[in-house]
């Protein structure tokens, strides 16, 4: 035993002293290559006075990163998130000034502006040396992670008064936006996540697909599955007449009232409200501890504890370094990757200049690693509950194609994600059931403007007699992304109809997309219009859409008849004779006709409901957004996503039945944290196979099924 702390004392310090020596040959590189950066007084030093000098400041300065820097962030978080991000390296730079003043005889001299580039260079060069020693050494790596599990079971005994961790198991969900159930099964066939075709080979996983509600999006599942109702959401976003305000599920303030009302539907706080943790999230799930959380973004003060795990992740300025490195190169693949899109003159493409490549790089990296950072440190503090979501591949999907190399390569880095977690996992101070599920899927195709020259607003002033722009407006993407970055600059997020509205607009419609639905609203109307009004008003707007060939049908609501689903060549059929596989609904598969029916009770559903043409052979639709993957109404692959979990947990449903709708989901979660007493995994002769998964995960692909 002692012969065994004492190899690990060598090895620690024998990495520290190597991390130290990098550190002092990068300050004396720079030194020797900064004009204003120097390590030797005003008449000269020796070449082993210098070496002395840089050993000197580069020791004092990892000195004070260790010591001074978390107080640092822990004092900065009021700040809003990405001036965080950015100032990590102004202050980098002043611990650096301090440290050059520590050294004797005053040999340590640097404009400011410089140390803020040396600090970073250092950081930089002493996190990858660690990382690599770290990398090399996996009994180094696991020691480190027990000892980051013995600290915080030290720190939760002190605090507790426990005597251990919990013997009963925690569970962790990991919401991989966007990713369809299709797109799994590809992907762990493939390798591209062998992380997840590992758990699917071994027997120890089972794959379970769900249907979503007809809007197919994260406001309206995610909502369902954290706060167990999605009640009168009938879109990403809708227009409200009693109140006059479009809800955004992505608007901070939205995203906060829509969990009250949950909340107040339900009765009951969360998914997450017993020892819970909300990482990522439109919705906090009751959970007390939160990080990058929209509904809790809006508020100020000490309630507002969404930015807290910036804490977490930037207390390493290495951290910070890093990830800013990784989200510099993001915004470079983004920009190759968009131009070699536009030179091969690939269809169906959108446009991803402005904004967009740095929107992608703070989903594909800064998101990601805050909230994989966060959920590591829910795992080593032994939390009973983890709910976090990555929206990375569902940023990228919109704009790049769900089936495209680009999203198959951020599927891969969330892959290793998931490694992560899973290595993590095994050293925390309680076992975890790791179970991996998505909100929705999303579904290729080219946007209604592309094929038709004209956008969904276009075509419904025209059908109302209004004018139609000559150059159609566009339209938000709608990704979770966007939203984050705004809230981490707390600015607000208006819909264009909302100016319309302020303008005094409110005899026009307000027309507004959730990736392949529509809704078409009458503010001048208090009520729910009928079709019977609206034929009267617009006597040419119901035929004109219903007939247009990137319509797939509508719902309205009619005097004589209630609901009715409208499609083309006059056909209508009332919501209680709809039946799968017939009339307008024909194309749209399985559970169409009830996710219509449960839209058409909700309090504010739009006046026209419209869904895109969809094409069952090729499984894609128009979106009415710029979007080239979608999600948001109802056909193809958007409808279809996943549930992973371990069989140590009871089935989803009984067998030949299926998951249908997020509220479902909730209660198969909730029933899971209740019978958490039982074993992690069970006995290994008594686990139930999956033939059919894991013969497909596993087959060679000449023998596979390339149509997925």
């Amino acid at each position: 035993m002692a012969g065994g702390r004492w190899r690990r004392a060598a090895s620690t310090a024998w990495r520290s002293l190597t991390v130290w020596a990098a550190s002092t040959l990068t300050m004396l590189i720079l030194a020797g290559i900064l004009p204003d950066f120097q390590l030797q007084a005003d008449n000269g030093d020796s070449a082993t006075r210098v070496a002395v000098t840089a050993a000197y400041g580069a020791g004092a300065f990892a000195l004070l990163s260790a010591l001074v820097w978390p107080l640092l962030v822990r004092a900065l978080l009021l700040v809003p998130a990405l001036v965080l991000g950015l100032g990590v390296f102004f202050l980098n730079g002043a611990l650096l000034l301090f440290a050059l003043d520590l050294i004797p005889d005053g040999r340590g001299e640097v404009s400011p502006e410089t140390a803020v580039v040396v600090a970073a260079v250092m950081s930089a060069v002493a996190s990858a040396t660690g990382g690599a020693l770290a990398v090399r050494d996996d009994d180094a790596y696991r020691r480190r992670l027990y000892r980051l599990a013995d600290r915080r079971r030290r720190a939760a005994v002190e605090n507790a008064g426990a005597a251990a961790g919990p013997p009963t198991p925690g569970t962790v969900f990991i919401q991989l936006d966007g990713v369809g159930h299709e797109v799994l099964l590809r992907a762990a066939r493939d390798d591209v996540m062998p992380t997840v075709g590992t758990w699917l080979r071994d027997g120890r996983h089972r794959l379970t697909p769900w249907r979503t509600d007809w809007s197919s999006q994260t406001g309206a599942s995610q909502l369902g599955i954290l706060h167990g109702s999605n009640h009168d959401i009938p879109a990403f976003r809708w227009y409200e007449k009693d109140t006059g305000e479009i809800q955004v599920s992505n608007r901070p303030t939205s995203a906060a009232e829509l969990q009250r009302r949950a909340i107040e539907h339900t009765g009951d706080g969360g998914l997450l409200t017993v020892d819970g943790a909300s990482r990522g999230n439109l919705f906090s799930g009751g959970a007390e501890e939160v990080a990058l959380v929209l509904s809790v973004a809006a508020r100020r003060g000490k309630e507002n504890r969404s930015r807290a795990g910036y804490f977490a992740y930037f207390s390493d300025p290495a951290n910070a370094v890093r990830t800013a490195l990784s989200f510099f190169a993001e915004v470079g693949r983004e920009i190759g990757q968009s131009t070699r899109a536009r030179l091969r003159r690939r269809r169906p493409r959108i446009g991803r200049g402005g904004l967009y490549p740095f929107i992608r790089a703070f989903a594909t990296v800064v998101e990601r690693d805050v909230v994989v950072a966060a959920v590591i440190g829910d795992l080593l503090a032994g939390r009973s509950a983890v709910y976090a979501d990555l929206v990375a591949y569902d940023e990228v999907a919109h704009h790049s194609g769900p089936f495209g190399r680009d999203a198959q390569k951020v599927l891969a880095r969330l892959d290793r994600s998931l490694a992560l977690i899973e290595k993590v996992a095994e050293h925390a101070p309680r076992p975890y059931r790791i179970v991996l599920l998505s909100d929705h899927g999303q579904s290729p195709g080219e946007t209604f403007h592309a094929r038709y020259g004209l956008t969904l607003q276009d075509l419904v002033r025209a059908g109302c007699g209004l004018p139609v722009p000559r150059k159609a407006r566009r339209t938000h993407s709608g990704a979770e992304a966007r939203a984050a970055v705004r809230a981490a600059l707390r600015r607000p997020v208006e819909e264009p109809a909302e100016e319309s509205a302020r303008k005094g607009k409110h005899h026009e419609p307000v027309v507004l997309a959730s990736g392949n639905l529509g809704l078409v609203s009458f503010p001048d109307v208090p009520h729910r219009m009928s079709r019977e009004e609206i034929d009267a008003r617009h006597p040419a707007l119901l035929p004109t859409l219903a007939n247009h060939p990137g319509i797939g049908f509508l719902l309205v609501r009619s005097e004589e008849h209630g609901a009715v689903v409208l499609g083309a060549r006059g056909a209508a059929v009332p919501i209680g004779d709809l039946a799968d596989g017939q009339g307008p609904l024909a194309d749209f598969g399985p559970g169409a006709a009830d996710a219509v029916r449960r839209t058409d009770s909700f309090p504010h559903t739009a006046d026209i409901m419209v869904n895109s043409w969809y094409d069952p052979v090729d499984g894609e639709v128009l979106a009415f957004e710029e979007q080239i993957g979608s999600h948001g109404g109802l056909g193809g692959a958007q409808g279809r996503p996943f549930l992973l979990s371990p069989v140590a947990l009871p089935e989803p449903v009984p067998a030949g039945s299926e998951l249908v709708g997020a509220e479902q989901v909730h209660r198969v979660l909730r029933r899971w944290l209740r019978d958490g007493d039982g074993p992690q995994v069970p006995l290994e002769n008594s686990l139930p196979q999956a033939p059919d998964i894991a013969s497909f995960v596993a087959a060679p692909p000449e023998a596979r099924d390339e149509s997925g």
